[in-house]
């Protein structure tokens, strides 16, 4: 018999969030490029650049959220040569091209948020967002009922979007 007043989200994938052993390691961003490149699906790595990498984020705002990151640990843009900076724009454009080729959104949210004011989840790793964005994707989830609905499990939005990041390398 369910309790007057409870409400219940079923959200099974959740389990490997409570179970993941990396959620105690120093920083993700050094962490999950340092593995073996068979592991990439499993840290969620779509593309492994020069200087910088894609991934999706284990925490999205909507469904293919992902991010573009240095390999260089630092919270400040500022540490970053052009060189690194130049990657990090260019694997923005091409996360936008695969975000178009597959799930053809209306528009894009991207960008930084550098230091906890800003809304920095990991302040002492910067990081690019790049989010696809629906005419309709937002609605009364997050505010009434602090919940976010994500309409497809994320590796098989990763299992969408990797063969596009490796088109677009031309791997």
């Amino acid at each position: 018999m369910e309790e007057s007043g409870v409400k219940r989200l079923w959200a099974p994938w959740r389990m490997s969030y409570i179970t993941d052993e990396t959620k105690h390691i120093d920083c993700v961003f050094c962490h999950s490029p340092a593995q073996d490149k068979s592991e990439d699906k499993k840290h969620l790595i779509l593309y492994r650049g020069k200087y910088n990498f894609v991934i999706m984020n284990l925490y999205p705002y909507n469904n293919g959220h992902l991010m573009v990151v240095p390999y260089k640990h630092t919270g400040d843009l500022c540490d970053l040569n052009d060189d690194e900076l130049l990657e990090m724009m260019q694997l923005a454009q091409m996360s936008i091209r695969v975000f178009k080729k597959e799930f053809n959104p209306e528009g894009f949210n991207s960008g930084f948020n550098l230091g906890k004011a800003a809304g920095a989840g990991i302040r002492q790793h910067i990081h690019f967002h790049v989010l696809p964005r629906w005419t309709g994707d937002t609605n009364f989830m997050p505010v009434l009922g602090e919940t976010r609905v994500m309409s497809e499990h994320i590796f098989d939005t990763y299992d969408k979007l990797k063969p596009l990041f490796d088109q677009e390398a031309g791997e």
